[in-house]
């Protein structure tokens, strides 16, 4: 992509994720104060959506997490297609490097809970909470560095944690699922199939996918399959590009949504109060040394911290030295060690995944994966910091 699309790209993402940090300190503040049960009944507050007794009725905590991460996935497979299609990752030498990072990423930290965890079924489940880079967050604390961080490793991270998220999407559409719908799947695959028709057919206005899409959303949040999956289904049928020298509607949508996502959605699903601001706060009350050493907050925090920069910097290593891969350009190898390091900030990714997998189980079992994603990610962002500090030149230009 141009490279001012590029630098607009990281500016947008690094200052959500600013954002999020604050509204993260803001929520664990609220949930250890005086006001902790409003925040608690804040979230439990139901919203209805429906139309002649025909809708949805769910808690706010539930529609940030089922309906404004929907649109975050969007912008996240629009960034992957358009990016595959024509941008950086558009051959294989640019595609090879993020992508062995995201699987080893992805495949190391969940062997290290699962390990930690093994005797426990229930906390077993959570395996895939340590695997999922938060983007937004990642690049909010490089951005910390200013322009002394190459801007080929800021691309590696940000590619990498695209990929990261796109196996989160896979992973919730396989493993986190509730009863299913044969009905809702059927209006689902009506739709899937509407989307797909309109592709082929050429139509390029995009009100008609958005309209399918929505109908998708909902009919895919009654299947009992997570519903973020319709916003990578949605982005697949969207066109790159025009018939002529009018603006491709998938640039046009990416743009539009950039914004919004960068600080609205993830920082602030409402103009007010953010995803972070929903699923992060932990009450800390008799929070002791066992709680904190028990094998679930520590099997997601030593995944974040040691699966993550482990499974990215060996996956790496390995196919660099295969000749399949090169070392982002202007980087060292002390210096893109740091950035493996940053790919261990899960929190908003491993909240979500953690949401879904203990939002039926005992209290504790969420606490204890609040505690471990904020530990993990907290020693992950510090360590690749100072890494990052520590072996960075001066200001780049």
């Amino acid at each position: 992509m141009p490279l001012t699309r590029l630098r607009e790209f990281l500016r947008l993402e690094a200052a959500g994720g600013i954002i999020l940090m604050v509204t993260a300190a803001l929520a664990l503040m609220l949930s250890n104060s005086p006001w902790a049960d409003h925040y608690q009944r804040f979230f439990d507050t139901e919203i209805a959506v429906t139309i002649d007794k025909v809708g949805v009725v769910k808690p706010l905590l539930l529609w940030i997490n089922d309906g404004f991460m929907a649109i975050f996935f969007l912008l996240v497979g629009l960034e992957i297609k358009r990016e595959i299609l024509e941008g950086q990752l558009s051959s294989r030498d640019q595609v090879v490097l993020p992508a062995a990072g995201a699987l080893g990423g992805f495949v190391v930290p969940a062997m290290i809970f699962a390990a930690l965890n093994r005797g426990d079924p229930i906390a077993l489940a959570g395996w895939a909470i340590p695997s999922a880079t938060d983007i937004a967050f990642a690049l909010g604390v490089i951005s910390l560095l200013g322009n002394r961080v190459p801007a080929s490793l800021k691309l590696f991270l940000a590619s990498l944690a695209i990929f990261d998220d796109l196996a989160a999407v896979v992973v919730i559409a396989l493993f986190y699922t509730a009863d299913l719908s044969t009905a809702a799947l059927t209006g689902a695959a009506v739709c899937i199939t509407g989307l797909f028709l309109l592709n082929r057919l050429g139509v390029r206005a995009l009100t008609p996918y958005m309209l399918l899409g929505l109908c998708l959303w909902v009919f895919v949040l009654k299947s009992g399959v997570h519903a973020t999956l319709p916003g990578v289904v949605l982005e697949t049928a969207i066109p790159l590009r025009a018939p002529d020298t009018s603006l491709s509607p998938l640039r046009w949508l990416e743009h539009a949504l950039h914004p919004w996502v960068a600080y609205f959605v993830l920082p602030a699903c409402l103009p007010a109060f953010a995803f972070a601001f929903a699923n992060a706060g932990v009450p800390l009350y008799g929070v002791s040394m066992d709680h904190l050493m028990g094998a679930l907050p520590l099997g997601v925090a030593a995944g974040l911290f040691l699966g993550k920069q482990l499974g990215v910097m060996v996956t790496c290593l390995c196919v660099i030295r295969l000749g399949w891969a090169r070392l982002p350009e202007g980087s060292q190898w002390l210096p893109f060690y740091g950035v493996c390091l940053l790919t261990g900030i899960g929190f908003t990714m491993s909240l979500f995944v953690g949401n879904l997998t203990f939002g039926s189980a005992p209290d504790t079992y969420l606490s204890a994966t609040r505690i471990g994603v904020l530990a993990g990610s907290l020693l992950s962002a510090l360590a690749g910091l100072v890494v990052l500090h520590l072996t960075l030149g001066d200001a780049r230009t």
